[in-house]
């Protein structure tokens, strides 16, 4: 089904031409460089549901009662709307500095709040959670885990298509003569 859009589907058209030999990029500043700026950026997603992650894992957790569904849609809007623009910033701070390779690190810059995540899950396993034996933490782990890949993959496509519109309208005003 996916293939037969996608074959059926226009071509994506950029908006200038692009030199076949790459440019050389020149040295970084420290929070351009890929491990840096994929930890900082990352920290500003999970940050936005910090607090309402709490009562989601306590919910599955701990079995107790979620009922505030209309403020998780408004979380979920503003995980997106923090998504889009740390992923704008990141990418027009790594244009700045003549970084051409944006396309992953867009990706992997909102994709790190997945990271933290898993994090605090560990946290949560260690405060919260009183499980005994090993079965139980294993099954947590692999829950959260999997949980943690979805949100990174979730956050990391929102900061990617962010920065694709991101680059096109912006290489879109440039006249280039």
């Amino acid at each position: 089904l996916g293939s037969y859009f996608g074959f059926r589907a226009e071509k994506i058209e950029v908006p200038t031409k692009t030199n076949q030999i790459s440019r050389i990029i020149p040295e970084q500043p420290f929070y351009a460089k890929f491990p840096i700026s994929m930890f900082l950026a990352g920290l500003l997603p999970f940050g936005s549901v910090c607090i309402e992650l709490f009562f989601i894992m306590s919910a599955l957790w701990l079995h107790q009662l979620y009922y505030i569904m209309g403020f998780l849609m408004a979380v979920l809007l503003i995980l997106v709307a923090t998504c889009t623009e740390v992923a704008m910033v990141m990418c027009y701070l790594q244009l700045c500095v003549e970084d051409h390779r944006w396309w992953w690190k867009s990706f992997l810059n909102c994709a790190s709040a997945g990271v933290y995540l898993f994090m605090y899950s560990l946290w949560f396993l260690a405060s919260k959670l009183d499980l005994v034996g090993v079965l139980p933490v294993v099954v947590y782990l692999t829950y959260m885990s999997m949980i943690s890949m979805a949100f990174g993959l979730m956050c990391g496509t929102v900061g990617y298509l962010s920065c694709f519109w991101f680059t096109k309208t912006i290489y879109a005003a440039v006249k280039v003569d």
